[in-house]
């Protein structure tokens, strides 16, 4: 397992208000059996030795009650106002990752049962040499593009698809330079880092990193966690 060369930061933007999932609190405030969805991520990246600061973009209106109830961790917690988007969000929180810390990692606070051994693939694949990296999944359905009338436009080859998932690594400086770059709205930060050129390397992703988006989400990861709590 080759060693980051310099310590490693994470990123969580938690800002998002989450009106899928209901409930009316921010969805990484929701608890899973007790724990919100934002502590349980802190948790789960805590848990790797390499990684020495998490920074949490949160709701600017909780985020003073977040940083009072943060749980206790290893790595250093900070808490910055998150912006209206992800990405603004990502980029408020880079500028408060220490310049020594070569590799970041971005993380959804929506999949908190991200598993140990998913975070360190990550991290080791950007250690080794790889400008960024995403864990992902095979895509099980067929996936078709289809047209503004709804229409098929082609069958896309499954074979060669992948459904992404997070942690996300980068070099510190690509990262940076990708939301320097700003553009369009992206869904995630490795989209960001393909406009400016950069490869992208994609590693095993796992079921367990699963995306926790509406209350049917919620209930699976809570039959996890209990089949967990029960071995």
């Amino acid at each position: 397992m080759p060693e980051p060369p310099l310590p490693v930061a994470a990123i969580i933007p938690a800002a998002g208000s989450g009106l899928r999932l209901g409930g009316g609190i921010p969805k990484a405030l929701r608890l899973l059996h007790g724990t919100s969805l934002l502590d349980r991520s802190i948790l789960a990246l805590d848990a790797h030795p390499a990684i020495t600061r998490i920074v949490i973009a949160a709701p600017p209106a909780s985020a003073p009650q977040i940083r009072m109830d943060l749980p206790a961790c290893r790595a250093e917690v900070t808490v910055v106002n998150g912006g209206t988007s992800r990405q603004a969000s990502v980029f408020a929180a880079l500028a408060a990752v220490p310049d020594e810390c070569a590799i970041v990692l971005v993380h959804d606070a929506a999949r908190p049962l991200v598993p140990l051994d998913l975070v360190g693939r990550v991290i080791d694949a950007v250690a080794a040499g790889a400008t960024a990296v995403v864990p992902g999944l095979p895509v099980a359905d067929t996936v078709k593009e289809v047209d503004e009338g709804g229409y098929v436009v082609r069958t896309l080859p499954r074979a060669q698809l992948r459904a992404i998932q997070t942690p996300q690594g980068f070099r510190r400086e690509v990262l940076l330079a990708a939301h320097a770059e700003g553009g369009p709205p992206a869904t995630d930060d490795a989209a960001l880092v393909e406009r400016i050129g950069e490869r992208v390397l994609v590693v095993a992703g796992d079921p367990a990193a699963m995306k926790i988006t509406t209350p049917e989400d919620l209930d699976r990861a809570g039959l996890l966690v209990a089949q967990q709590g029960a071995r």
